[in-house]
This record gives C-alpha cells, structure tokens and sequence, in this order.
C-alpha cells in the first residue's frame, strides 16, 4: 500500500492531533509522526472526515512541534508478526518483544482487528476443556469455542484465578496442542510479574504467549492489546491447527481506557459516561472466540473483569453477559469465609455446559450429579438461613442434613486452594461422597443406575 506524507498537521489537543488535506485515508490506519529532530512517534486513525483525519497518538504529545513535524500514513492498520515461535515468549501491550530469548522468526504479518467469524461458518462449541476446578468443571463446564467470562470484585483473588487455569488447562480426548494466550490489561507493574514468575515457575510459559500492558501505558494501547492477544490466538488456532485458550484481564481496564478515548473525541455519553458503542466494541473482541467448520484449531476466551462497586447491573458486566455464554461469579462472603476459589455456582451461569458432558466427553453420570449437587447446595443454603432465624431446633433432621451437605459442599467441593489440580473424575467423585450424606429416595435428579453405580453406601 502507498505511504502517504503530511505536513498539514493542524493542531495537538492532548492525545489528538489534527491533519487536513488529506486523501485515500482509512479508519484504523497506522500513522507515524516524525519531528524535525528525527524522533518517531506512533498513533492510529480514529476518524476521517472528508479530507480531515483525526489521529490518536499512542504516547504523550508533550513537547512536539506541529510546525515542523510531519504525519506518514503507512496504508495499513496495526500488525502483529505471528509464527509458532511466539509461544514461550513476552510482549507488551502493542505486541513489541520484552523478553531477552532473541529475535522472532515471521511467518506471517496479521491485522490486529481480525474478523468476526461468520455464524454460517461457525461450528458449534461441543468438546469440554478441564480446567482443573471443581466448580468450573463439574458445575459450569467451560466448552471448546466458548466464551466464558470471570466477573470478580476488587480485592477478591482473580488474578490467582486466571494463573491457575493457565496452569491446569487442557483438553481431554484430543492429541491436538494445547496452547495459551494471556493478555493483561492495565494490570500494575506486580501483577505482571506475578503472572510471568508463576508461568515460569510452573513450566507452563512453554505453552504459552504473554502480552503484558501496565496501567502506566497510554490508554491507546489498552486498547490495542486486547486485539494483539487475539490475533495471536487466531494464527495458532487457524494457521497451526491448535486449541487455544484465551486468558484477558482485566476487562474494567479496557472499558475504561474506551470511555477516556471518547471524552477526548467529545463524544456524546452513554450509560455512566460510556461511550454508546462499547456493546458493538466489546462484541468485536468476544465475537472472535470459537471454532470454523473443517479447520482443526478453535479458539476459548475467558475474559476477566471487576465489577465496579461490585455491581452485577454495572455496564461493563452487563454488556458483557449478553454477548458471552455465561459468566462465573466470585463471591466476597465466600472469600472471607477462607473459601479458595470463591466461586459462587447458584449465580454463576455456563450456557453450554450441557453440550460438554456426558459419557464420551466426562462421563456417563456428569449431567445428573451436577444437577442434583445445585438442588441439594440450594436447598441446604435455605436450610442454614432458616436456622439463623427460627433456631436449629426448629429444622427437621432432613433440614440438618442438607445444612450439613451445604457446609461440607463449600469445605470439601469449592474449596480446593490455587496449586490443587482435579480431574473431572476427581471432581465427580467428590460429588458422589457428598450426595451419599443423604438418603438415595431425596436424589430424585439421579438415575436409579447410577445412584446403584456410584452411590457410598455407609
């Protein structure tokens, strides 16, 4: 594509700048602006109007002279130089190399915008991914080519969460390779850290690709980074034949750095000063998770973010559940009642965990015990919250007995720490040692061959 040069920069107003009599200009396109000192800085397209177009730099304009500096549009957008080497390695948010391994074999240079796969061309996401946690696995089953969401609070331990996932994550059945893509977001300078030393520590960076962007990073990038993780994710899902599994957070991070970007264009605000276009926005991120017709490789996201004053109805969290299939909740009282992970399984949701499990995929009695483990945990919730208010002596003894399953669900079943890998097997049998507390005639959800199977008769 032809480079285009401009020295018809009109104005600087923070991050944006101004160029007229401009020609043949595309939305998205890379800009470099170079000064007279021969200093190069970098920026994007944000808008075009006519023969006007409205660049975003990805740095401070401090200091930069528009009388004798001059924009080059380069005629592309933003890419990223994929090859299979990239797995092992560290970049920052614009995919630029951070680690010390050396230089990167290309194969091939991808946009970082992507596409959104065609529904027509879409297969449906039907293979389960183990994960390792219990209450992931055998309660809200992650699916290969789902888009699975982890909605946490602040100060609630998320990014142990996600490290522990990219630890403990595969796909079961299948000699395919197995990758991950982590992006963090706005994260501080500790979290990275964090992050790498554990991929380190435990061996699983050899799988792995690491974009990192600090909180201290221009908002642009925050933007950009995302998209950079994913076109990764798509080269080694469609180019190599991979199942990748796709780690963002957090995604509060980003939405933020959308609303900063539209103040500074004086865009008109939408709910809570976002802007009106972060549904489509956020949709063009998840949108990009799943699996294609007759290729091999297929693409899992789960994007992380903390809902602000721990909100549920919040825009972020909300916009995000109607594009995903689902979402996993953490829960603070479970928090500070010392349960690790503190998933909260009544209020989290995955929309197709019943296309995951099963005699072939988990095993023949997964859909029966996870459904009589939610009923029986509900109904020894109640039980306990009956108890703060009448008294123990007002329950039943079936009533103590589900109070009783309730507490050891939360001991036995969720609470299983951030080094404790289970296998689905693990994680089924612990379901049946806690259904066997209770007599088989309240295991209604249960097939009676099963109940015969597996049922731990005292």
């Amino acid at each position: 594509m032809a480079i285009k040069e401009y020295k018809t920069i009109k104005e600087i107003v923070g991050p944006l700048m101004l160029v007229e009599k401009t020609t043949n200009v595309k939305y998205n396109e890379l800009v470099k602006i170079k000064e007279h000192n021969g200093n190069i800085r970098l920026g994007r397209v944000l808008e075009v109007d006519n023969d006007k177009a409205l660049v975003q730099l990805f740095s401070s304009s401090h200091g930069l002279r528009i009388e004798n500096s001059k924009a080059i549009f380069l005629g592309h957008s933003i890419t990223f130089n994929a090859s299979k080497d990239i797995l092992g390695r560290v970049f920052d948010g614009m995919g630029n190399l951070i680690d010390d391994k050396g230089e990167l074999k290309t194969n091939k240079m991808v946009d970082i915008n992507g596409y959104v796969i065609n529904p027509v061309a879409r297969d449906y996401p039907n293979e389960f991914i183990e994960t390792g946690i219990s209450a992931i696995d055998g309660l809200n089953t992650l699916v290969r080519g789902q888009k699975l969401p982890i909605f946490s609070c602040n100060g609630l331990p998320h990014a142990k969460i996600a490290a522990q996932i990219a630890r403990q994550a595969n796909v079961l059945n299948t000699k395919d390779e197995f990758a991950i893509v982590f992006a963090g977001i706005g994260i501080t300078f500790e979290e990275a850290n964090y992050f790498v030393e554990d991929f380190k520590k435990t061996a699983s960076i050899s799988r792995s690709v690491i974009f990192m962007n600090l909180a201290s990073d221009p908002a642009i990038e925050r933007i950009a980074t995302p998209r950079v993780a994913l076109s990764a994710a798509e080269y080694l899902a469609f180019e190599e034949g991979m199942q990748v599994l796709v780690i963002m957070t957090d995604f509060t991070n980003y939405a933020e750095s959308l609303r900063e970007i539209s103040a500074a264009r004086k865009e008109v605000p939408g709910r809570r000063g976002y802007p009106g276009y972060m549904y489509t926005d956020l949709a063009s991120i998840f949108e990009r998770a799943g699996k294609i017709k007759g290729l091999q490789g297929s693409i899992t996201q789960i994007p992380i973010l903390t809902m602000p004053e721990d909100d549920k109805t919040h825009p972020i969290p909300d916009l995000t559940g109607y594009i995903t299939e689902g979402q996993i909740i953490l829960s603070r009282s479970l928090y500070n009642a010392s349960i690790n992970p503190p998933i909260d399984v009544l209020s989290s949701l995955s929309r197709l965990k019943d296309k995951g499990i099963g005699a072939t995929k988990t095993r023949e009695d997964h859909s029966d015990v996870m459904n009589q483990l939610f009923y029986c945990y509900s109904k020894g919730k109640d039980a306990k919250e009956l108890s703060l208010v009448l008294g123990e002596n007002a329950l039943t003894d079936l009533d103590k007995t589900y109070a009783l399953f309730s507490k050891q669900f939360e001991d036995l079943y969720l609470n299983q720490g951030y080094n404790e890998r289970r296998s689905i097997f693990e994680t089924l049998d612990i379901g049946w040692k806690l259904l066997s507390i209770l007599p088989t005639q309240e295991l209604k959800r249960i097939r009676p061959e099963f109940i015969k199977k597996y049922y731990i008769t005292k």
